[in-house]
């Protein structure tokens, strides 16, 4: 009986201690932030899906309320792989998609696609080869993603409507984050950029340009911060706020926005995660008051 005991005893601390094993693991959504670049031969794939929807806007410091609802659908996949031994270089693209309706339509009509005057407009909007570095050996959660868009259609407004900026596009993201002791809570950091370029939607004499674009010629930067917390090493909730300046370099153009917001995210398998997002664009100006609604899988094998 004595020995029964000893079996069993050793067998329950073989077991916790297998179950604390586990527990400590860390899966992609702790591993995996943007900081992290990804091991030679490993694949990245990112399916994102943003749904803002407004009915208020800012307008030279006045807010517009219950103005006819606009929505703006936009699904994106990023696709990104590890090409260095060190783990220091990664290379990818971006494919985006757009579906805007106007007009006071209901907020999930852009998931019909459809092309009607005045009412909705659906294509391809940007596609952008890209790379990502981490450039210094003593900061290995500090990375840079560098990417240049390039718009695929004609006109950034037509009869339809507007679709998205007709504009090339170079876009970096700089990454930095930092998990607390004990795995329990993660900072997450970023500081984008994005310079646009191309003609001005308005001509010197000043009349309009339909093959512009009118927020060419200006620099947008964006910070956020993102505080994570894992009640278990599958699953993360989160809070956010966003801040976006767009900085007018010669097209007599400029808009600010901040955005707060919270999610969460659940390791499905070993390889896929999911996420959803809220956010609520709390203040702006010369910009949207709406919210968006946000949905990703993402795969790292």
């Amino acid at each position: 009986m004595k020995k029964h005991k000893i079996f069993f005893g050793v067998l329950l601390l073989s077991s916790m201690s297998f179950a604390q094993e586990v527990e400590d693991e860390q899966t992609n959504i702790q591993n995996y932030t943007p900081s992290k670049l990804l091991e030679n031969g490993k694949w990245d794939i990112k399916w994102f899906n943003n749904l803002y929807t407004q009915t208020e806007r800012d307008d030279n410091g006045e807010r517009i309320k219950n103005e006819p609802r606009q929505n703006y659908f936009t699904t994106s996949l990023e696709i990104f792989t590890g090409i260095s031994e060190n783990k220091k270089f990664n290379a990818g693209f971006i494919v985006e998609f757009r579906s805007n309706t106007f007009n006071n339509q209901d907020v999930i009509s852009v998931f019909d696609f459809k092309n009607a005057v005045g009412k909705s407009r659906s294509s391809i909007g940007h596609i952008a080869p890209s790379v990502k570095i981490a450039p210094f050996n003593s900061l290995p959660r500090f990375s840079i993603q560098s990417s240049f868009f390039i718009p695929t259609f004609d006109k950034e407004s037509n009869e339809n409507g507007y679709l998205a900026q007709k504009s090339f596009i170079w876009q970096n993201r700089f990454f930095y984050d930092y998990t607390f002791p004990g795995n329990k809570f993660q900072l997450f950091s970023e500081l984008g950029t994005r310079f646009f370029f191309g003609e001005d939607n308005v001509n010197d004499n000043g009349s309009f340009n339909p093959d512009g674009g009118f927020a060419n010629n200006s620099l947008e930067v964006a910070p956020g911060v993102f505080l994570s917390y894992f009640p278990t090493y599958k699953f993360t909730v989160l809070g956010f706020v966003q801040h976006a300046q767009l900085i007018d370099l010669g097209n007599e153009f400029s808009q600010n926005y901040t955005a707060l917001g919270a999610g969460a995210k659940y390791q499905l398998t070993n390889v896929l995660n999911v996420e959803l997002l809220y956010s609520k664009f709390v203040r702006g100006r010369d910009s949207g008051l709406g919210q968006s609604f946000n949905f990703g899988l993402r795969a790292i094998f």
